[in-house]
């Protein structure tokens, strides 16, 4: 059991539907990484503070229902939201000393400072202070009080590199030491990128992504060996039959299901994967990827494209010999169709 379950949790919106119920388990020592649109993001964390209750389903902290007891129980959780406010009047040193004494507790402030790499800013006016540093503090003041529990809203937006590499040595240390991360992104590969487990929330519900660092899929590689004729009386060996578009995130390798993907690009002779507004880098080249996933409906548009037919939502003719097709996700993405594809395209739909 993880220190922080949700169990059956739904939530709605008047008649819509955030999101359908699911469970979710984040356990100690581990970052869980949950992808999803801001709002969403919002109403997940707000189960967890009271300030969202769920429509359907419980939110368990160590085994005890939070919502309305979020209070009792907040000794034992930090939250760090994207709007979370500071007192611009005081420096970094008093406003985590201030935490630190209504709390009674918890770390030192030099040792907080050091934590988050603002040592040498501890005696400036947070006023003064760049974004990416007010977020660092507000990181720090998160762990004053040495939580079991952290949860983050959109961590790394719009963070300047230095401090992307402190967040993610602070989270390393805080799981190492056994506590436990929840954090919500709407940035697929920030997820990947900093969660030891990631999640997908959406309208469809909640869905795992396989993700394994990229070693881990090289050790469990087993060589192809050669086909041995089969002879009269044998019995046919089943085919192998793998579907998953491995893309490569960082040093992480995240598998797609075919259905996910909405268009293929080649750029530089590189096969880009366009996943829900995001893009992800992918080794195999376009006439394998073509072949691949075609049963799954995707036709080759142009020599540079490979797109999603399902997510086709109208195709445009600009001249005699210009097309385009518009696509469905968050980009409202256009892509080419050339001239000799199109009359494929028509035979291909039936019209």
């Amino acid at each position: 059991m993880g220190i922080l379950e949700f169990h059956q949790v739904e939530k709605m919106a008047g008649n819509q539907v955030v999101f359908p119920r699911f469970d979710l388990s984040v356990e100690s020592g581990a970052v869980t990484a949950v992808q999803c649109e801001h709002e969403a993001g919002l109403q997940l964390i707000g189960m967890v503070t009271g300030m969202a209750p769920a429509s359907h389903g419980e939110v368990r902290f160590g085994g005890e229902l939070v919502g309305r007891q979020f209070r009792n129980l907040a000794s034992r959780i930090g939250v760090v939201l994207l709007d979370d406010a500071l007192y611009e009047r005081l420096t970094p040193s008093e406003q985590l000393r201030l935490f630190r004494n209504l709390h009674n507790t918890g770390a030192t402030v030099e040792d907080l400072l050091r934590q988050v790499g603002l040592e040498e800013r501890g005696r400036t006016r947070i006023s003064k202070l760049s974004y990416s540093e007010k977020r660092r503090v507000q990181l720090a003041r998160a762990l004053v009080h040495k939580p079991d529990l952290l949860i983050l809203q959109e961590p790394e937006q719009n963070l300047d590199v230095e401090s992307r590499i402190i967040l993610q040595r602070v989270l390393a240390e805080f799981t190492a030491g056994g506590g436990a991360v929840l954090l919500t992104t709407s940035n697929l590969e920030n997820a990947v990128t900093m969660g030891d487990t990631v999640y997908r929330l959406n309208a469809g519900g909640l869905k795992l992504f396989e993700v394994a660092e990229e070693e881990e899929i090289l050790e469990d590689s087993v060589p192809v060996e050669e086909t041995v004729p089969e002879t009269e009386g044998d019995t046919p060996s089943p085919q192998l039959q793998f579907n998953k578009i491995p893309a490569k995130v960082n040093e992480k390798l995240i598998l797609f299901d075919p259905t996910e993907i909405v268009f293929v690009e080649s750029v530089e002779g590189v096969s880009q994967l366009h996943v829900q507004g995001e893009t992800f880098p992918c080794a195999i080249k376009m006439a394998d990827l073509e072949t691949r996933l075609q049963p799954f409906g995707f036709f080759r548009c142009h020599r540079s494209y490979i797109v999603n037919l399902q997510r086709v939502r109208e195709v445009i003719t600009w001249t005699r010999n210009s097309y385009s097709l518009i696509l469905e996700d968050p980009n409202k993405s256009t892509v080419p169709l050339s001239k000799g594809k199109y009359a494929e395209l028509k035979t291909f739909l039936g019209i």
